[in-house]
């Protein structure tokens, strides 16, 4: 059984949807991180910088205690090679992937989320921001449209690598791109959206996070904090 401590954001899809994949026994213990649940201190202890997702893996290959993991690349490779699925198994094969999953938890995730805060968040118009963001998500779309050019997924078959980044295009619209501008990423975007894992991954969210909002309040949770918020947990 894995226990899976989760919010509906990209970086919790990823984890959804390998487990889906994988039909693998899990429960889902939401965050609601609009509401400061990820600050808890049962949360801390498994994630201790305070970001969802997480899990505890209650039969580890070891056969000891519950085994906690946080940050979503870690864990999708951690499943990956737990249940020696979705993840090449020969070193040239391997690697591809892990470097495409690195890619993602570097720059796809990273850029793609300021273009969020900037687009979306933020309190007031900085276009000089919008701009930078909104053109380095463009360029990171084009960097994969150019990959997906000779081959159905990232890493040939279908892995952790196509997990990691798949989330973070689903908001393109947000993101203010158009997938008609990148042919072989609408291809492969497309493909992924009707796997049947991937659209139960997906209903899950729908049944934890009721209304996707994300109010004034939460808004000060999530973007109002720095060092003092560690310390004083």
């Amino acid at each position: 059984m894995i226990d899976l401590y989760y919010w509906t954001t990209p970086n919790g899809h990823k984890i959804t949807m390998f487990l889906e994949e994988a039909n693998l026994a899990y429960r889902i213990l939401p965050v609601n991180i609009g509401k400061g649940e990820q600050f808890e201190p049962d949360f801390l202890r498994i994630s201790p910088n305070n970001r969802i997702p997480a899990i505890v893996d209650q039969a580890p290959a070891d056969g000891g205690a519950g085994l906690s993991i946080f940050e979503s690349g870690a864990i999708l490779l951690y499943l990956a090679d737990k249940t020696r699925r979705f993840i090449p198994q020969d070193l040239r094969g391997r690697n591809d992937a892990l470097q495409w999953l690195f890619w993602q938890m570097g720059g796809l995730g990273p850029m793609a989320g300021q273009n969020h805060h900037f687009t979306q968040y933020a309190p007031e118009p900085l276009p000089y921001a919008i701009d930078r963001y909104v053109k380095e998500t463009g360029r990171l779309y084009a960097v994969l449209n150019k990959r997906l050019a000779d081959r159905e997924f990232i890493a040939g078959e279908y892995s952790i690598a196509d997990m990691a980044c798949y989330p973070w295009i689903v908001p393109y619209k947000r993101q203010r791109q158009d997938l008609a501008d990148f042919p072989n990423l609408q291809r492969w975007f497309d493909a992924i959206k009707e796997r049947p894992a991937t659209r139960r991954a997906y209903e899950v969210a729908q049944k934890i996070n009721t209304a996707p909002t994300v109010s004034e309040e939460a808004k000060r949770i999530l973007f109002g904090q720095d060092a003092a918020t560690v310390r004083g947990r």
